[in-house]
């Protein structure tokens, strides 16, 4: 397993856990933000190999674009809890389900075109050659978070 990889996976099933494990209130879900947010960065540091100005570049443009994932990430939390609602009540309707999905869509829409709108802020600060590396590490992280939370969503009835 490459170090990004491995990394990535550690990360996703120590997060995990302890969400599960317990019911999430606001205070465990913000320690789970901070923890998330730290961990990511340091993977992205140790796997980035940047030289000082290119990273002087680079960190400011990284943390404008955790910003702008927040959002996304904020959207899909709460379209969760919706369908967790429906799930729990079990008065998921075929009209509450088009929305969950037309929702959901949207939500993906939008994330592409914010990674999209991001690249070249990205190439502004580092080597296309490491710009692709950040871009790689970034979709192997967001694929591996959205595994994990698949893994945990019931599918609908």
């Amino acid at each position: 397993m490459r170090p990004v990889k491995a990394l990535l996976f550690a990360l996703a099933v120590t997060l995990s856990a302890p969400v599960l494990a317990q019911a999430p209130t606001q205070t465990n879900m913000e320690i789970v933000r901070q923890k998330m947010k730290a961990d990511k960065k340091l993977l992205v540091a140790v796997n980035m190999n940047l030289t000082d100005p290119e990273a002087k570049r680079f960190w400011p443009v990284y943390e404008e674009y955790q910003t702008d994932l927040r959002k996304i990430h904020e959207r899909m939390g709460s379209l969760l809890q919706s369908y967790a609602a429906e799930y729990r009540s079990k008065s998921l309707t075929d009209e509450k389900a088009k929305k969950l999905i037309d929702e959901w869509l949207a939500i993906e829409r939008d994330d592409a075109k914010q990674r999209k709108s991001h690249v070249p802020n990205i190439l502004k600060a580092l080597p296309a050659k490491k710009a692709a590396r950040y871009m790689q590490i970034e979709n192997e992280y967001r694929l591996l978070m959205n595994y994990d939370l698949a893994s945990t969503v019931p599918l609908a009835q």
